[in-house]
């Protein structure tokens, strides 16, 4: 994200109201009026460092929207909570998924580092049915953290 995008979200967030703005960013991020409202939304919860967003975001992987799929598996990385590890992982399994999307999962169980995303990709590297570049991903993720 440009620098310039990175301040309009940060003047977007800053403009909310301090007590619960995690409530309101989830309910913005869930059923907001407009698609770019959502995923700004949906960015600033991963920037909140809030337990509180990793549930609602955990939903937001099932969401029609791609690209709203695609930040909260960003965001469930930059929160690092082993609690979205599952559903990490299930969004991984989803050969239905668009390849970014599930690529996206790839990098946020790396970003999560816990015993459970670690071995569910290498799991995920060991099946030889999966999609050859995304096995590849997920090795070279595993090697960059040194546990591959």
């Amino acid at each position: 994200m440009d620098l310039m995008a990175e301040q309009q979200n940060h003047e977007w967030y800053s403009s909310l109201p301090g007590r619960g703005a995690v409530y309101d960013l989830t309910s913005t991020a869930m059923s907001g009026p407009s698609p770019e409202g959502r995923l700004r939304a949906v960015i600033m919860l991963g920037k909140s460092d809030d337990p509180r967003a990793v549930r609602p975001l955990m939903d937001l992987l099932g969401d029609r929207d791609r690209a709203i799929r695609g930040a909260a598996a960003i965001a469930l990385g930059q929160l690092k909570s082993g609690r979205s590890v599952e559903v990490l992982l299930e969004r991984l399994r989803d050969r239905n998924e668009d390849a970014e999307i599930r690529n996206l999962a790839i990098m946020a169980l790396a970003a999560i580092r816990s015993t459970g995303a670690l071995r569910g990709l290498r799991e995920f590297i060991a099946e030889t049915g999966e999609d050859p570049a995304l096995r590849s991903s997920a090795g070279e993720h595993l090697s960059r953290l040194g546990t591959w």
